[in-house]
């Protein structure tokens, strides 16, 4: 098989219902593009029939199509890994199967690769979601951009170009959890922005739930940079240094007014609100000291069942 230009890389998880239509609108895109193409799909251990779906569409159209199973739900992160480390092209985009990107959107990012630009990121267009998730999504962008030096205007959307050299190092990395789009930020030399429109999900339901998206966002906060810690320590400075004042003050007024009693459920609302920052303080830590415990176990970060390919 020659090495095609483009690699479009799909993880798919539960999309048995909306992956027909993916299908017709998908190729039809590629195909309009006049350059050599390949599509990976990866079959993040669906529990439906995702997997024979996409049997039957490498059937199809073996010439172009390639299809991952992973041995087990590893995450969408961990599957678009698992496309990076098979793909061939030199312009890879990424692409949610629920059709909220749509795949006409494609020629948009590979236009703006050929300006000589090694990463594509993308903003959703009028986005076709709840206002709670548009309002959640602008506040951790902005607290994003507070603690790293990454910069993306939408961090939620994955439809992405990369160029190879991004590819290749993105793979080197061994990391048990990291969010794809920051690291590839993080190595690339002119990445650019571009606007994408955006459509109402197809068929079925959002795979990441409210706990979902925090633990996503928390492993990009705590995966590229320690400033969480910082701030944590700053703030235990300071208030210590508030409450060698407070102890001092009530000293002195011991001294010049006396004892008295009141004042005592202040006092236990200061201690409980010490308490909490305590323990958070030690759960930040915690997380920090689990990354270090999962990276240095060395598990692999997917299986992979099966690859379906022709190969000549």
């Amino acid at each position: 098989m020659n090495t095609p230009e483009v690699s479009i890389i799909i993880p798919v998880y539960n999309e048995e219902a909306g992956l027909p239509a993916l299908f017709a609108r998908l190729y039809p895109a590629l195909d309009a593009l006049a350059t050599g193409y390949e599509v990976i799909f990866i079959n993040d251990g669906s529990r439906d029939r995702s997997a024979a779906v996409l049997r039957e569409q490498w059937q199809d159209r073996p010439d172009v199509t390639r299809v991952i199973l992973l041995a087990a739900n590893a995450g969408q992160h961990m599957a678009i890994m698992a496309g990076f480390e098979h793909c061939r092209g030199q312009i890879v985009v990424t692409l949610d199967a629920d059709l909220q990107n749509p795949p006409e959107e494609i020629a948009k990012l590979i236009a703006k690769m050929r300006e000589g630009y090694d990463y594509v990121g993308s903003i959703r267009q009028n986005r076709q979601d709840s206002a709670f998730r548009r309002w959640a999504s602008k506040a951790m962008n902005g607290l994003r951009e507070r603690i790293t030096r990454i910069k993306m205007t939408d961090q939620g959307c994955m439809l992405r170009a990369y160029s190879r050299s991004v590819v290749a190092a993105i793979n080197s990395c061994a990391e048990v959890n990291t969010f794809i789009p920051a690291l590839a930020y993080s190595f690339a030399q002119r990445p650019s922005e571009i606007e994408v429109a955006h459509e109402e999900r197809h068929a079925g339901e959002s795979k990441y739930s409210l706990y979902s998206l925090l633990r996503l966002n928390f492993d990009l906060m705590t995966g590229f940079s320690v400033v969480p810690l910082q701030w944590f320590s700053m703030t235990g400075i300071a208030i210590s240094l508030l409450s060698a004042l407070f102890v001092i003050f009530l000293v002195i007024r011991r001294l010049v007014v006396g004892p008295e009693a009141e004042g005592l459920f202040t006092l236990f609302g200061i201690a409980f609100f010490l308490i909490g920052l305590t323990l958070f303080g030690v759960g930040m830590l915690g997380e920090y000291v689990g990354r270090i415990y999962q990276q240095v176990r060395h598990r692999p970060r997917y299986i992979v069942g099966a690859v379906l390919e022709t190969k000549e």
